[in-house]
């Protein structure tokens, strides 16, 4: 009897193991097909506009508020900690560094995989289940090049731009803090910003940073959709898949940028 469950549980293990490698190949070679068939797509270039205004420009009201409410609670924490320490002055540094290197791009990755990767899943699952995906086929049109293309560079160039107005939505939150509320001086806030930051080391890194996962949250994105179920059950589930995916590839490229960066 227990050597029936052994065997259960191994084969069970067995087919999950077997399952995630096959979906990981076709992923790579659905990658491929966007790169291969993005020059069609960046020709049209009206066609990424348009899913850059879904994609970036909607989501600027939650990346906007949720950057002002981070860097005021950074502002807060961060002085209630400088203080214990006697550096207090030292509050603007302690902000800019926390957003340009870690939090800015993480969590305007997150906001946006949650905002715009689930409704770029949504949409092109709903396209598959309503048959419109088929029918492009049908009329000669590559559905890879008129509907995932645009939509996986529009959340690659998206990205970066949103993590940057995170940062200075960020940075003056917690200047209203550290300034207008506690009371700090105005130049020593911003000079120990500014002798702080490196322009390599924090702001391109962390550019860096935002490009990668932008384009991580993209390929999950689009690959889900494409991939969903064509059922109302299956278009939930790939759309639910996208958030959890994305926000678990968030954070170990996250870690390993960051072992390699810094």
């Amino acid at each position: 009897m227990a050597d029936s469950s052994s065997r259960n549980l191994f084969a069970a293990f067995g087919h999950r193991l077997i399952e995630a490698v096959w979906k990981l190949g076709f992923v790579c070679r659905f990658f491929a097909a966007i790169l291969r068939d993005s020059g069609a797509s960046l020709r049209r270039f009206p066609l990424v506009i348009r899913e850059i205004y879904f994609a970036g420009v909607l989501s600027m009201i939650i990346i906007v508020v949720s950057g002002m409410f981070v860097g005021m609670v950074l502002g807060l924490q961060g002085y209630s900690t400088l203080v214990r320490f006697g550096s207090a002055d030292a509050l603007g540094a302690l902000v800019a560094l926390s957003l340009l290197r870690e939090l800015g791009p993480v969590l305007a990755a997150l906001l946006f995989a949650s905002r715009s990767g689930s409704a770029i899943t949504a949409e092109i699952g709903l396209m598959k289940a309503t048959e419109q995906l088929d029918a492009m086929a049908v009329m000669a049109v590559n559905p890879i090049a008129r509907v995932v293309a645009p939509r996986f560079w529009a959340g690659v160039l998206s990205m970066p731009v949103l993590a940057a107005i995170f940062n200075v939505m960020g940075i003056f939150g917690g200047y209203f803090v550290g300034v207008t509320l506690i009371g700090l001086d105005h130049g020593t806030f911003w000079s120990q910003m500014q002798n702080a930051v490196d322009w390599h080391t924090d702001i391109v890194n962390g550019l860096i940073k935002s490009l990668v996962f932008g384009a991580a949250v993209s390929l999950i994105a689009v690959f889900e959709g494409f991939d969903a179920k064509p059922t109302a059950e299956g278009v939930s589930s790939a759309t639910t898949r996208t958030v959890v995916t994305s926000a678990l590839t968030i954070l170990a490229l996250d870690f390993v940028l960051t072992a390699f960066m810094f």
